[in-house]
């Protein structure tokens, strides 16, 4: 069994906040923060949780460009109000998901929802940037709004796995995806386990949101830690220390060329300049400020 357990590589303290807008105050885990193998995920920004102070006029993010990949907006704390050029918008409540498909370009905007603005309070959230493979870079946009409720569940002795995406034990992740990819939101009670098995050669990371975890029984991680896997061996067990929530990050590398500037994520650097100018000659569409 030892030979097949995953080991932990680092345990990672959240890297110094930035802000983004001025609604969120995120720690860069990768690439920036720590440079970490995880492919397919590019990018995590994760907003520790922080008190803001009521406001009539929402804080957020203006109108900006994606193009390439895929971004993933998981709620724990405060709401955001989400608009795109495709015609999408939402609210993103605390357990929802929001799996928004930029492929071959689009412009959204983000705030704090008007009512939480208003109000203030709590906010934690987190952000993946999802590689596309150079296949699926170009496909048409396309939107996955997964509220709390709808999420597929897999119940344990001492907890739930939020299956939103890939597979747990049998359940299916709500989800769908262009490569291999599972995300859970695993909730532990105290002295309550969990197994989980990904393969050797997936890229795999855990982020302690709350609470706190011993790893197949040797490492230790808290609040607002990132616990990056080696890639080898399949099996992981999670204890939780006292009652946890933690984003579980694991896919199969996509082993292409990557080319990033800004907003765009691509494959060579011709494709980033074809980004730009279809960016200015308006091609991702049109969205108001």
């Amino acid at each position: 069994m030892e030979a097949n357990i995953k080991q932990v590589s680092a345990v990672l303290n959240p890297p110094a906040p930035h802000m983004v807008g001025d609604g969120f105050r995120v720690h860069n885990f990768f690439p920036k923060g720590h440079k970490l193998k995880m492919s397919p995920f590019f990018l995590l920004d994760y907003n520790s949780k922080i008190e803001f102070s009521a406001r009539n006029e929402p804080r957020g993010v203006g109108v900006h460009p994606h193009r390439g990949f895929e971004t993933v907006t998981i709620a724990y704390h405060g709401a955001v109000a989400h608009h795109d050029s495709a015609g999408n918008s939402g609210i993103i409540q605390p357990g929802d998901v929001q799996w928004m498909t930029a492929a071959s370009g689009i412009l959204h905007k983000e705030h704090h929802e008007e009512m939480f603005s208003k109000k203030g309070g709590p906010f934690q959230m987190v952000q993946l940037w999802v590689n596309l493979p150079a296949k699926d870079k170009m496909s048409k946009p396309k939107y996955q709004a997964l509220c709390h409720g709808s999420i597929a569940r897999h119940q344990l002795e001492h907890g739930t796995v939020e299956v939103i995406a890939g597979e747990y034990l049998g359940t299916k992740g709500s989800a769908s995806t262009f490569t291999p990819i599972h995300v859970y939101n695993l909730r532990l009670n105290k002295n309550g386990k969990a197994p989980f098995s990904f393969p050797s050669g997936y890229n795999t990371a855990f982020v302690v949101i709350e609470g706190k975890i011993r790893v197949n029984d040797k490492e230790e991680a808290k609040t607002d830690q990132l616990v990056h896997f080696k890639n080898e061996g399949e099996q992981i067990q999670i204890e939780a220390l006292e009652d946890s929530t933690v984003l579980i990050l694991s896919g199969e590398p996509i082993n292409e060329p990557i080319a990033q500037y800004g907003p765009f994520l691509m494959n060579k650097p011709e494709e980033i300049q074809q980004a730009i100018a279809d960016y200015n000659q308006g091609k991702f569409g049109y969205l108001e400020e």
